[in-house]
């Protein structure tokens, strides 16, 4: 198998050769290094990174990106159905965040009218007023580090 260099992977992704060093430090991608120490990509890892890239967009984080890239084959490069089962769990994760947002578009009038996101009425963040016990005034804005 014909294996790519990092700049070529890098014009192909469109990620800086240094985000694609960081990747494949952290495991989100795989390299091998040829006799000179420089990485070689296999072709596969252009979808691997998309991936990568386009979970990043929608809000994952890297660490839980990597647990859904250790579903696929380690030792092989991954086939469609590969990709199928783990575009389900992609999915059903990506249903959870739309709703979420979507419940935050429904009620986001109410928690602008709130403003400290503590009231009894906020469904969104203080369900049943469960924040009183944590004193009183804008408790979750109070939370949040400057």
């Amino acid at each position: 198998m014909k294996e790519i260099s990092i700049g070529y992977m890098a014009r192909r992704t469109g990620l800086p050769v240094s985000t694609l060093r960081y990747y494949d430090e952290l495991g989100l991608s795989r390299s091998n290094r040829n006799t000179g120490g420089h990485r070689r990509f296999a072709r596969s890892e252009i979808r691997r990174v998309s991936f990568v890239m386009a979970a990043q967009s929608f809000g994952f984080t890297l660490p839980r990106i990597k647990d859904l890239l250790s579903e696929l084959p380690q030792n092989r490069t991954p086939t469609p159905e590969d990709w199928d089962k783990l575009s389900r769990v992609f999915r059903s994760e990506l249903d959870e965040k739309i709703a979420g947002l979507e419940k935050l578009r429904d009620t986001l009038s109410g928690c602008i009218g709130c403003g400290c996101l503590s009231f009894s009425k906020c469904e969104l963040f203080n369900t049943n007023d469960h924040l009183k016990t944590h004193g009183t005034g804008p408790i979750l804005l109070k939370a949040i580090p400057k």
